[in-house]
């Protein structure tokens, strides 16, 4: 078990917590620890490839963690009313759809190989953004005149155009 894996499981750890905080109402702890969260993944990547570091087991650990951070803060802020209903969608959709990719792809026993792309890279910094944005707006009344609006429809396309980039190296990948 290395460092970077007990930040990994850390920031599950940290799921949850978050999602009470919300419900709870309780804006500024959720903020917190959500942009702890989000900081720990910068972190152990860090980490991981500056001392090398790196496991198989924390390369398949990490994005679900991210994923469980994700999909569970777009799911519960859409359900307080905190980011559209239609983003959390959006988000969610892209990775169930990514999820059912892989798994058909083993029960065809034509295994991807599961690699992060840039684009995918910068939607999920989009994501985080934007989360912590609408976190911060609840924890601390901030509100750009606006902002919130465009935000959601960069964070919406930049989620779609990585869900096509994904779908289209998995057609290829099928294909051949």
């Amino acid at each position: 078990m290395t460092i970077p894996n007990l930040i990994t499981i850390a920031r599950l750890i940290m799921v949850p917590i978050v999602i009470v905080m919300i419900l709870q109402g309780r804006w500024v702890a959720a903020f917190a620890v959500f942009v702890l969260a989000g900081l720990s993944d910068a972190v152990d990547g860090f980490i991981a490839r500056q001392f090398n570091m790196r496991s198989e087991f924390g390369a398949h650990l990490d994005p679900i963690a991210d994923k469980a951070l994700l999909v569970s803060i777009y799911v519960t802020l859409a359900i307080v009313g905190s980011v559209p209903a239609w983003l959390a969608i959006v988000v969610v959709a892209r990775d169930m759809m990514i999820v059912a990719a892989i798994m058909l792809s083993w029960v065809m026993s034509r295994p991807v190989e599961i690699k992060p792309l840039f684009i995918s890279k910068l939607s999920t910094a989009a994501q985080i953004c934007f989360a912590a944005f609408a976190l911060a707006v609840k924890a601390f009344g901030a509100d750009f005149e606006g902002f919130g609006d465009a935000a959601a429809v960069v964070v919406a396309a930049l989620t779609v155009a990585s869900a096509g980039a994904y779908l289209g190296g998995w057609l290829r990948h099928m294909a051949a």
